[in-house]
């Protein structure tokens, strides 16, 4: 299930804890422009946050297409400001073509292939961001999550160090004196099901270098379970146990502990007692699911009983971001998924 920025019952950037999270993500992409590729450019959704991008500079954007039919779908909207690009008649067209030929020859693709899918816009729009004409890619209000990742997958990969894609949510809770300021990441909520404690391991150390990215603040990173410090034992603790003894050692420096219930990583009197001299228990802003199953749940009942904002799932472990919205999002949605992942941009 894909769902991004998803709100309470309020209005679009007005409440406090709202503004909080979304409105830095617009300042910080304003201070050092990126280039955003939004493919889908004969929705009028995405054609709306387009105009709305410009309007507001917190982007340059390119659109994927002829410009005579993105004009006409764009109507009476702005988007004089945007770079179109027709792919066939781009003028490294046959450099992207003969690139990607190179990239998948040994998968058995073939010259004609290559310059098909090349003018396929999602492939195109990723293999500009690989060709450093672009700095990222938001797609996915037409397209499923599978057609939006793959390209990124096949031209991107993974980024240095990673082994993995993942995702996480951005959980803005109103009124909260845990994690940062009632901020938190989750993960992963959306993207891998049943991760293996080398996986998990990886999904903490991708979740943790983010919360960095956008919060400009330390992580401290709680890997969960329905126990703590082998209150009970089984196959899914150790698990947990092993993720977390995986991810010490590939990151020293990093403040990871568990496994961890969820009271105890969260309220320093419950860390005290059951995990006493932790230096993550009652402090953790990082929350790290045993699988997509717990973390699912978990993010949707703490933005339905918490009133909590909800932003996401957005990507992490790409080369560079490339990040897939619902097929419900509004133009609003994409506005916000396009500053985020100018903010990833810029920290990559």
């Amino acid at each position: 299930e894909k769902i991004i920025i998803q709100r309470t019952a309020r209005p679009f950037v007005k409440e406090k804890e709202f503004m909080n999270f979304l409105q830095t993500m617009i300042e910080k992409a304003k201070k050092n422009k990126k280039t955003i590729v939004l493919p889908e450019s004969y929705d009028i959704r995405v054609l709306k946050a387009a105009s709305e991008v410009l309007r507001q500079e917190i982007a340059n954007v390119i659109l994927i297409g002829s410009e005579e039919e993105i004009k006409k779908a764009a109507g009476d909207l702005d988007i004089s400001k945007a770079r179109i690009i027709k792919p066939e008649a781009f003028e490294r067209f046959d450099e992207y073509a003969d690139s990607f030929f190179e990239m998948r020859k040994k998968k058995g693709i073939t010259v004609e292939e290559a310059r098909e899918t090349m003018k396929d816009p999602l492939y195109f729009g990723v293999m500009l961001v690989k060709m450093n004409e672009a700095d990222g890619m938001v797609a996915g209000a037409v397209n499923s999550t599978a057609n939006t990742l793959r390209p990124a997958l096949q031209i991107l990969k993974t980024a240095p160090g990673t082994k993995l894609v993942s995702s996480f949510f951005v959980m803005s809770v109103p009124n909260c004196e845990y994690g940062l300021d009632g901020t938190f990441i989750f993960s992963d909520c959306g993207l891998v099901e049943n991760p293996d404690a080398d996986q998990l391991s990886e999904i903490a150390l991708s979740s943790a270098k983010t919360f960095r990215q956008l919060m400009d603040a330390e992580p401290v990173v709680a890997m969960l379970s329905y126990s703590t410090y082998g209150s009970a034992k089984s196959e899914l603790t150790e698990k947990v146990i092993e993720a977390t003894r995986l991810a010490k050692q590939k990151a020293p420096d990093l403040l990871v502990d568990g496994e961890l219930q969820g009271d105890a990583a969260l309220i320093p009197s419950v860390a005290k007692s059951k995990a006493p001299g932790s230096n993550v228990a009652g402090k953790a802003n990082v929350l790290i699911f045993p699988d997509i199953d717990a973390g699912n749940i978990c993010y949707k009942l703490v933005q339905r009983l918490a009133k909590a904002e909800a932003y996401g799932p957005v990507t992490q472990g790409i080369a560079k971001p490339v990040n897939d919205l619902s097929r419900g999002c509004t133009a609003e949605d994409i506005v916000g998924v396009v500053a985020i992942t100018c903010v990833q941009a810029n920290r990559q």
